[in-house]
């Protein structure tokens, strides 16, 4: 189980780093978002050493508000400790341009005047391994220099005008008992070994001198990210030109014009509501890869879980984050994001599991056989059909006819014929594929919503071209899905829409009755009208069983949910909550509103996530539902995906409501509300 949050990643696409909650440097992913990490989820420390007094930032003693600067994407921490009488503030990030992370320390001596060092350590496993990595002083960037392969890593720094170090250590960590240079900065000294190879750390000193009481001295320490020596030099010498601080200020400015770059309206949400969608969409900025992949989280604690990462691209997630850029303006993500879905599409017309930063396969449970050896599609079929949703979603807000032009037949068409022809004759439904939740196979409401948006959605592109015959077939196709929906997917007696339907191994075919948060999916993608009697009578049902009667609140995924379980009481917690699935109530509360007053219970929901969030705005996957501490990965992509999708929904239907409250727009084709 993961314990240790990500509470600030700082990137620009290509370079991502974590902090944990400690504000000790986690994750370095480089050159693709969360392709290669360079440290393995270990802790690179920080240290400061008092006249003769040594504390790392792990230590409990300190007090930490771990926040960024307002509307960027740079950090400002601040910590103190009782006993050595100082307060530290961090500003960090990651350069806009520049594979480079720059950091200012700033140190407030609180005590008698006194003298104080400070300590950077990083623990290396490049390319995702300890194994043959070496760590030297290298004269030439006056700092420390990792590297291995195609990968170099250097450790440089500044006090005053002067750059350069006053320590280091490059030695074993791991081997023969060794636990590594960050133990030798204990006593306030290094030992200047220049080099060492193998399973390795390095830690560099800085001595800020005598710092007067009440007074302060910072200090610029930044690494950079490169593939070779030369391209190291290149970018350690803009930055002794330029000085680290010129980066920190303009890497600043750009974010803050990034976030803003459209008059935002909030109507009656509270400024906290504001400022954390303002946080979601810089957050989910950190987790899309320059080449166009938006990966589910990079957390790389969560390894200890199953041994694999959520550092991949599921087209499913990516889907959703791009449609909630494409509501808040930005069309180059969601573009980036097409393009390469353009060229990961199997020939057959569907999108895998899961795919790698680079845009290959990811590792996967799904077999390509059933049980008795038959083969099967190891697919998560909504993946593809939310692709389309949110190609033409993306079109229908832009209106950028020429983009399309290249992806119409080699993508769209593709995969509509693919979802045209995998349609069980009998049912009308889609054929059986894996759940969003990627534990149980079957068909599932979820899946035969986004199926259904994704043929209408290339029927509407089909009619652009011209092609009514194509058109016809997808609609009739999606036509059939929401027939078959009503007939084998709701439930009459329980007056509501279940889970999935299946076939057992006997060969029989079952229904899943698990009330799911995920049949939202029905109406938010626009197979149900928000207020049908039957999604009415099962959202309802999905409010009244999974909200959590605990003090913490919020919507589990499903009833007993076993995924980071932390409760047996299932009358009570059915499960931890998640964010998306209380947002996605709180989405279908927006859409079947009439009146301004009955949105007062989206507005309380999205006060609960913004109360919810770490200090730094970041949200998890899940929380505890006793403690309300963040469970699994942090920060999850889609959680800050769906905040910005809720805040665009809410304000849009207020204005409507405002506007003509007795005759409030319901659009039930590909226009969620």
């Amino acid at each position: 189980m993961a314990d240790v949050s990500r509470d600030l990643p700082i990137g620009n696409g290509a370079l991502l780093v974590n902090f944990d909650h400690n504000y000790q440097l986690r994750d370095i992913y480089y050159p693709r978002v969360g392709q290669e990490n360079h440290t393995s989820g270990e802790p690179c420390r920080f240290g400061i050493w008092v006249d003769g007094r040594f504390a790392w930032l792990d230590d409990p003693a300190w007090s930490k508000n771990l926040v960024y600067l307002p509307d960027t994407l740079v950090t400002n921490v601040t910590v103190s400790h009782p006993d050595l009488l100082v307060t530290v503030t961090f500003n960090d990030a990651v350069d806009l341009g520049r594979d480079a992370l720059f950091r200012r320390v700033k140190v407030q001596n609180d005590g008698p005047e006194r003298e104080v060092r400070l300590f950077f350590h990083f623990d290396w496993h490049i390319y995702g391994t300890e194994v043959g990595d070496t760590v030297m002083y290298y004269p030439a960037v006056k700092g420390l220099v990792a590297y291995k392969g195609q990968r170099c890593f250097a450790a440089c720094a500044m006090v005053g005008d002067r750059f350069g170090l006053d320590g280091y250590a490059c030695g074993k960590k791991d081997v023969g008992g060794a636990q590594g240079t960050w133990r030798d900065a204990e006593d306030g000294e290094l030992g200047n070994n220049p080099i060492e190879q193998g399973s390795v750390d390095m830690t560099l000193a800085l001595k800020l001198g005598r710092i007067p009481s009440g007074q302060a001295q910072a200090a610029y320490q930044w690494l950079i990210a490169a593939r070779n020596f030369a391209e190291l030099q290149t970018v350690a010498d803009v930055v002794t030109l330029r000085g680290p601080e010129a980066f920190l200020t303009r890497t600043r400015s750009y974010w803050t014009a990034w976030v803003n770059k459209e008059d935002r309206e909030f109507a009656d949400l509270s400024p906290r509501v504001a400022e954390l969608y303002r946080r979601c969409l810089l957050v989910v900025r950190t987790q899309v890869d320059a080449g166009g992949a938006v990966l589910a989280a990079n957390d790389a604690d969560v390894v200890k879980f199953a041994r694999d990462t959520y550092s991949y691209m599921w087209p499913r997630d990516a889907a959703l984050a791009v449609y909630a850029m494409d509501q808040a303006g930005y069309v180059d993500l969601p573009r980036r994001f097409f393009e390469l879905c353009a060229r990961i599409v199997t020939k057959e017309g569907y999108f895998r599991h899961k795919y790698t930063p680079a845009g290959d396969p990811g590792s996967s449970w799904h077999p390509w056989v059933d049980a008795t050896g038959k083969p099967q599609y190891p697919i998560q079929e909504d993946e593809t059909g939310l692709v389309l949703f949110a190609l033409w979603q993306h079109y229908d807000r832009h209106r950028d006819f020429e983009f399309f032009k290249a992806y119409y037949r080699p993508l769209i068409i593709l995969a509509a014929d693919f979802l045209a022809g995998y349609i069980d004759p009998v049912t009308g439904l889609p054929e059986p594929s894996y759940d969003l939740w990627e534990e149980r196979r079957g068909v599932m409401s979820f899946t035969a919503a986004a199926v259904w948006a994704g043929l209408k959605a290339a029927a509407n592109f089909a009619q652009l071209y011209g092609e009514m015959t194509l058109a016809d077939r997808y609609r009739a196709a999606a036509d059939g899905i929401q027939v078959g929906a009503r007939r084998f997917l709701f439930d009459p007696e329980l007056n509501r829409f279940i889970r999935r339907i299946y076939v057992r191994p006997d060969g029989t075919t079952a229904r899943d009755l698990t009330i799911d948060s995920s049949v939202y999916g029905l109406w938010y993608f626009g197979m149900f009208a928000a207020d049908d009697p039957m999604i009415v009578s099962t959202m309802t049902s999905v409010y009244d069983r999974l909200w959590c009667k605990t003090e913490v609140g919020g919507i589990a995924r499903y009833e007993n949910d076993w995924y980071y379980q932390v409760s047996q009481d299932i009358a009570n917690v059915p499960g931890n909550p998640w964010f998306i699935c209380t947002m996605w109530y709180g989405q279908w509360v927006v859409s079947q509103a009439k009146s301004v007053d009955e949105l007062q219970r989206a507005h309380d929901i999205l006060e609960w996530v913004a109360g919810a969030a770490l200090p730094s705005g970041v949200l998890a996957e899940q929380l505890n539902p006793y403690s309300k501490a963040p469970l699994s990965v942090s920060p999850l992509t889609w959680s800050h995906a769906t905040v910005v999708s809720l805040v665009h929904e809410y304000v849009r239907k207020r204005k409507a409501l405002l506007a003509a409250p007795a005759a409030a727009p319901r659009s039930t084709d590909l226009q969620p509300a």
